[in-house]
């Protein structure tokens, strides 16, 4: 699971979080408000027998029976309930706290809109009562907190938190709604912002704009988003190099074909004038024919190999052996010119890679040709073969005899067409370029760097896996 997943589990615990947080904070606010409310009376199963006792006495037994029971109760049980009638004034005289009065007629009020099954299963709703006295007036019984005993009071001042005691479906689907409401667009944001970015960055690319990035503006993102804007950052930069090096070959091709078609326009042109150097005109048209053939086939060559990716590789190829018949094959085309080429291995035995043979081989013969043509004669070629265990890579080094290159013109011999002035090369300059490419398709790396006894060598790198034959 990536962390994308994390940030969605995150997001949902912190919802829940959130939705219980907000139901806690509603009912502390109602139990507060209900507490203040109620903290001039006193309520519980108790307060509310004790007056049910007070009120029977006071009906059946008339206000002399309940000034007795006033006046006889008993200590342990706390002070007597206050009878208030509808002037203010308490049978027995005593101090009525207008607070509490004023509670206890609210009280009242709203317990007399009430269906008798709620007031009798709310404790709250019974701790205010009406008697009428002979003459008909009404006298309203209460408790006073202060009249509450203290293990009472307590237990009437803290009743149980109960879901059940506000609107609960109703304030959980509020807090579950604001809360995921918030959630939702944190996390729309989080990943919108991006996603808009790479879809505007997508635009550009496909109206021609590949120098377009958003990695800068994804830096801080290590989840699959991220790398995704890595992964397009990537994909821009190998269109751009390869749309450029299409531009660039586009350009060098037009110009490497001017010199031949112009000199097939006037050997045409010779043989309409001359008809008597036809034969002349002839060969020189099939020479220049065959340079375009040769350069259009190379031009191929290297255009595959920048604008296809490499096959899979399904060949199993011993280096040893391939570089021997390389240098058996040189050696047979540089005879008659006086140079020579030597080859030599330090790996004991063959050395088998995964590879395409005869890409691989073009590759190495390019690079070994381009030596014998440079190297001077009664000179010799050096071929060497080593492995590097440590690496996992076979280093292949190909060591002329010649001038060398200029140290400012190295980074530039594997560019197509590049030709040193100062090595005074021949042909297009195509074929260390298609050789490179050919390395590169293998995940290897080739570069080259000037002898210090003179010449050129040109390193060629093979990655693992490398497995012994047999």
């Amino acid at each position: 699971m990536g962390r994308l997943f994390w940030k969605i589990f995150a997001g949902f615990w912190l919802t829940l979080l959130l939705t219980v947080g907000v139901v806690t904070a509603a009912l502390v606010i109602r139990e507060e408000a209900r507490r203040s409310e109620e903290s001039v009376l006193a309520a519980g199963p108790r307060s509310s027998i004790a007056l049910r006792t007070a009120w029977s006495v006071a009906q059946y037994g008339g206000e002399s029976a309940l000034r007795a029971l006033l006046s006889s109760w008993p200590e342990h049980e706390g002070q007597p309930p206050l009878v208030v009638d509808e002037q203010g004034v308490e049978l027995l005289g005593r101090v009525v706290p207008p607070e509490a009065l004023q509670a206890a007629r609210e009280r009242l009020a709203e317990s007399q809109g009430l269906r008798e099954g709620e007031r009798v299963g709310d404790w709250r709703r019974r701790n205010v009562r009406v008697w009428r006295d002979a003459a008909g007036r009404e006298q309203l019984m209460f408790f006073p907190l202060s009249a509450a005993r203290a293990p009472e009071r307590t237990s009437e001042r803290a009743p149980s938190l109960s879901l059940a005691s506000i609107e609960t479906p109703i304030a959980l689907a509020l807090a579950a709604l604001l809360a995921s409401l918030g959630v939702s667009a944190l996390l729309a944001r989080h990943f919108s912002r991006p996603i808009r970015k790479l879809q505007d960055a997508f635009q550009a690319a496909s109206n021609g704009q590949l120098g377009v990035r958003v990695a800068q503006t994804m830096a801080g993102r290590r989840d699959e988003i991220g790398e995704l804007g890595r992964e397009f950052d990537g994909m821009a930069q190998q269109l751009q190099q390869l749309v450029g090096s299409q531009n660039r070959l586009l350009h060098d091709v037009s110009h490497e074909l001017r010199s031949p078609l112009a000199r097939l326009q006037v050997a045409v042109g010779l043989a309409r004038q001359n008809p008597a150097q036809l034969d002349t005109a002839l060969n020189r048209i099939e020479r220049e024919a065959e340079k375009l053939d040769a350069l259009v086939g190379e031009v191929l060559s290297l255009s595959r190999l920048e604008a296809q990716k490499l096959q899979r590789a399904d060949d199993y190829v011993d280096v040893v052996e391939l570089l021997a018949s390389v240098a058996d094959d040189a050696r047979f085309e540089s005879e008659g010119s006086g140079r020579h080429i030597l080859f030599t291995s330090n790996v004991e035995g063959e050395r088998v890679i995964r590879a395409r043979g005869e890409l691989l081989h073009r590759a190495l013969e390019n690079v070994v040709r381009n030596a014998l043509r440079h190297t001077p004669p009664d000179s010799t070629v050096e071929l060497n073969l080593d492995h590097n265990p440590a690496a996992q890579t076979l280093h292949i080094t190909i060591a002329d005899a010649g001038p060398g290159v200029p140290e400012n013109e190295l980074g530039s011999i594997f560019d197509p067409f590049f030709r040193s002035e100062a090595a005074g090369s021949g042909g297009y300059g195509l074929g260390l370029s298609i050789a490179q490419r050919a390395i590169e398709a293998h995940a290897g790396r080739m570069y080259a760097r000037n002898r210090s006894t003179g010449g050129l060598e040109v390193h060629i790198e093979l990655p693992a896996p490398l497995t012994p034959a047999g």
